[in-house]
């Protein structure tokens, strides 16, 4: 199958789940309402934290780079906020499963396209504004120039790894009759070990130990690490992006072995 086939099959989803945004357009006012107020509050309860202290910080960042850091961890997260979890298992919970069982195109990637509208119009309509807000306002860091190529190839892996992780946890739902609990505990451990809640080079070493063999580093950390130029050296930005591509296509590997457990299941339970 080519590329060319590959996005006409799977371009209707993202059409259809993009004219579903359009609908509620006062959602966005309300992330972008409430992405604001999360962020406030982490730049400024950081930026306390610090007040006062010249030169570096711990873990190597100065005062605007943790500034910058916290902010684009906040947007990172709008990026991988797709809402997968939450569709799949409803349509597992309501019965409409067996119409996508019924269609000729891989399910996985078919939520994966109606998932990047959702992804990309948080990222435009609310991230983007409000990180111009906070540069009018505060001292940001300058992205270093390899920076932004490195940061959109990262954030590019960072939406896989969340993706798959989400579809997982929607896939749940077929050992389940309600997933709320999971998806909780998942956006906690997420949100912790990714360096969303405390950049990776703040926590203690055991924790920090930890979190770089997890595959969730690779949805924050990584890529601002590569776009505040914390790394050093090339070798050392190329081992970033390797270790992220090594967990997204394993993680993929890992949810598309989940769909098809989940098919037998279906299978037999229905006769």
């Amino acid at each position: 199958m080519t590329a060319v086939t590959v996005l006409r099959r799977y371009t209707p989803f993202a059409a259809a789940s993009l004219q579903s945004l359009l609908q509620y357009r006062s959602t966005f006012l309300i992330n972008a309402v409430t992405a604001t107020t999360a962020v406030g509050l982490q730049v400024f309860l950081w930026r306390a934290v610090y007040a006062g202290r010249s030169g570096d910080l711990p873990g190597g960042y100065d005062l605007p780079e943790l500034t910058t850091y916290v902010l684009l961890a906040q947007m990172l997260a709008l990026l991988q906020a797709s809402r997968v979890d939450e569709e799949v298992a409803g349509e597992v919970q309501r019965g409409d499963i067996a119409v996508s069982l019924l269609r000729p195109v891989n399910y996985p990637l078919a939520r994966f396209a109606a998932g990047l509208p959702v992804s990309l119009a948080n990222a435009g309509v609310v991230a983007l504004p409000v990180v111009v807000l906070y540069a009018l306002i505060l001292p940001l860091a300058a992205p270093t120039w390899a920076g932004v190529p490195l940061f959109v190839l990262s954030a590019g892996f960072s939406m896989v790894i969340g993706f798959a992780v989400n579809l997982l946890v929607g896939l749940a739902g077929f050992l389940t009759t309600n997933i709320w609990g999971i998806r909780i505990v998942k956006d906690s451990v997420v949100a912790f070990f990714a360096g969303q809640v405390v950049p990776l080079a703040l926590m203690p070493g055991p924790l920090a130990a930890v979190a770089h063999v997890l595959p969730f580093q690779g949805l924050v950390d990584g890529p601002l690490r590569l776009l505040l130029g914390h790394y050093q050296g090339p070798a050392a930005a190329a081992g970033i992006l390797a270790v992220q591509a090594a967990w997204a296509a394993a993680l993929a590997g890992v949810a598309a072995l989940a769909w098809r457990g989940a098919v037998r299941r279906v299978e037999v339970l229905g006769g």
